[in-house]
């Protein structure tokens, strides 16, 4: 029987495990049948793939550039820089061809730092497979995603990891000393990540006798989580937590949220997205929202878990009980669409600066009212581009502090009616 712990041995089962082909990776047959596609036509292109840990996203890219004949090279961009990357272009350029640079947590380099890869990816000095766990729409700039396809991975199902046991095992040459109630147990603890699994699975190994739930959890430091998590992810508990506050209903965006904590989920990407919540679904219903949700933000960068967290259950619990609103949302919406609609019209003349005797001469500036020195403090001009009708872009709710806003917009119509 094959000894998984001697010292010829050293590396992590995980590693010696690792895939050697596109068609043993598991769990991700629609993208890995595609790339096989594209190797086989030579159609090899750089690449971003987007997934959570322990999906493939590192073995894929090995294999791609064993498949294509490529020299291969590899990167985190946790700690390289842009120094690093000019390094290995240049040792690419020297050795003639294409390389295939593999920068795992691209999404680590600022959006300026991107601008490195332009050049090379050009004119075909490196072919990039960039791994990241963020969303590449947010964490990734235009240019460089222009010139990249994205392939989505997912966490693993409970087939796929039971596969990847099955594998260990028969390396092993013995069955994982587990109940099969301990055996779905460790597939859960692993929550779709492979590289986790095969982890526990070597500690597993190491015993000699039979292991129940209650046993596997002492051995491995970790409560056994819920058997079934069905489609939970990353994305998936944000938009639960999301649809709980705009649903005004503060105990489940608090399940939600501890969820995600819980589950170990970056407190700043929630932080995030509390502010966009914030912005989007509350906007000048409840002005204060803005603010509670960037001081929540502030308050655990310098507190951290778990003091920290309490500040944004605090923030969680204030927007879904605040009065809702997507006044200002969908203004700003219909003012994108009219701006591109309407090109490149210039201000009225009296609403355009003139710091000069020249613009000033050219009429800039020419009958602007200062409308605080007005008896109303509003003047009432029309501040839209000359020949262009007024629009109505902003039409505040009747719930909060917009009741407010709606009375003012209301008594300025009718004092600018007035004028005409």
């Amino acid at each position: 029987m094959p000894d998984l712990f001697t010292a010829d041995t050293p590396r992590p089962l995980a590693d010696r495990l690792r895939p050697q082909t596109l068609t043993e990776v598991v769990g991700q047959e629609a993208v890995t049948t595609r790339l096989a596609q594209m190797v086989a036509g030579a159609h090899l292109s750089s690449l971003i793939l987007w997934g959570p840990p322990g999906c493939g996203k590192t073995t894929i890219a090995r294999i791609l550039a064993r498949e294509a004949g490529l020299p291969f090279a590899q990167l985190s961009a946790i700690f390289a820089g842009v120094k690093d990357l000019k390094a290995v272009f240049d040792e690419a350029r020297q050795r003639g061809g294409a390389t295939l640079l593999f920068v795992d947590e691209i999404h680590r380099f600022m959006k300026s730092q991107q601008d490195a890869f332009l050049p090379v990816l050009e004119d075909g000095t490196i072919v990039l497979i960039g791994a990241t766990t963020e969303n590449p729409s947010f964490e990734l700039n235009a240019a460089l995603l222009s010139r990249c396809q994205t392939f989505v991975l997912h966490r693993l199902g409970p087939e796929a990891l039971d596969a990847l046991l099955r594998r260990a095992e028969s390396t092993a040459e013995q069955e994982l000393p587990l109940t099969p109630e301990a055996r779905a147990a460790l597939i859960a603890m692993a929550d779709g990540d492979g590289r986790y699994a095969l982890t526990l699975a070597e500690q597993v190994f190491a015993q000699n006798e039979a292991l129940d739930t209650a046993a596997l959890a002492a051995l491995t430091q970790r409560r056994a989580p819920m058997y079934d998590k069905g489609g939970d992810g990353h994305y998936d508990l944000i938009s639960a937590l999301h649809k709980s506050v705009r649903g005004s209903d503060p105990d489940a965006a608090l399940y939600w949220l501890a969820r995600m904590l819980a589950g170990g989920e970056d407190p700043h990407f929630i932080a995030r997205r509390m502010t966009r919540m914030a912005v989007e679904d509350i906007g000048l219903a409840d002005p204060a929202a803005l603010p509670q949700c960037i001081a929540a933000w502030q308050a655990y960068a310098r507190l951290g878990t778990p003091e920290g967290d309490l500040a944004l259950a605090q923030a969680v619990v204030y927007l879904a009980t605040a009065p809702k609103s997507v006044g200002v949302y969908k203004a700003f919406g219909a003012a994108n669409r009219t701006a591109k609609e309407s090109g490149s019209l210039p201000p009225p003349r009296h609403a355009v600066n003139a710091p000069t005797r020249l613009m000033k001469a050219l009429g800039h500036g020419a009958g602007y009212v200062y409308d605080p020195d007005t008896p109303e403090s509003f003047a009432g001009q029309d501040h839209f581009p000359e020949g262009m009708e007024r629009r109505v872009f902003y039409r505040p709710a009747e719930r909060g502090f917009e009741r407010e806003i709606s009375k003012r917009l209301a008594y300025w119509a009718k004092l600018r009616a007035g004028q005409r």
